[in-house]
């Protein structure tokens, strides 16, 4: 077995360039996801995401005053279980348009809370197209409608589930509002 392992390895110039190459790429793609994975690790917390004052002060501030932040069972989601996906390339995706957000913060166009709620629908509607477009994948990490309980459910709850599931109808559908305050001007679906 070595005989023929060390025979693969000691071809001519042009395949052992090749092995280089395919080396180098794998250490590269390595690199890179585990470089990622550490970044992404460190601006999924939550201290990261209200580090900018104009979040701290509005949308975590009404967060804060959610059955997502405090409730019965002890359960939090945090900023990146609702807006950041699990899986790894929709999570690289997610964090390469959040990076716009930063650069709206370090440039001064959302850094106030006037200027923020002035953009807020705006990136309001922006999430709920990214949601919509995923099938609400993350709030469906916590919510399955074959999970539901409709018995312990409202009158309403009881009756819009089911309906909501039969139709195809995501959670962002019906729950625009739930975490964050509905921005002015946004007029219901």
């Amino acid at each position: 077995m070595f005989g023929r392992l060390g025979r693969l390895f000691s071809r001519p110039a042009v395949a052992g360039g090749a092995w280089v190459f395919l080396v180098a790429g794998i250490v590269a793609t390595v690199l890179f996801v585990g470089g990622f994975t550490v970044f992404a690790d460190q601006t999924n917390r939550l201290e990261f995401c209200i580090s900018c004052h104009e979040m701290e002060s509005g949308p975590y501030a009404e967060y804060t005053k959610t059955i997502h932040y405090n409730n019965r069972t002890g359960v939090r989601a945090v900023c990146a279980d609702c807006h950041v996906p699990k899986e790894f390339v929709p999570k690289l995706a997610a964090k390469v348009i959040a990076a716009k957000d930063v650069y709206h913060h370090l440039a001064g166009t959302i850094d106030t809370k006037d200027k923020f709620e002035a953009r807020r629908l705006e990136m309001a509607q922006r999430v709920w197209a990214t949601m919509e477009a995923s099938g609400s994948r993350e709030c469906k990490t916590c919510h399955n409608f074959q999970a539901m309980n409709l018995d312990e459910q409202g009158r309403r709850a009881k009756k819009k589930h089911p309906e909501a599931m039969q139709d195809g109808k995501h959670c962002i559908n019906c729950h625009k509002g739930i975490v964050h305050e509905l921005p002015k001007g946004y007029e219901g679906d």
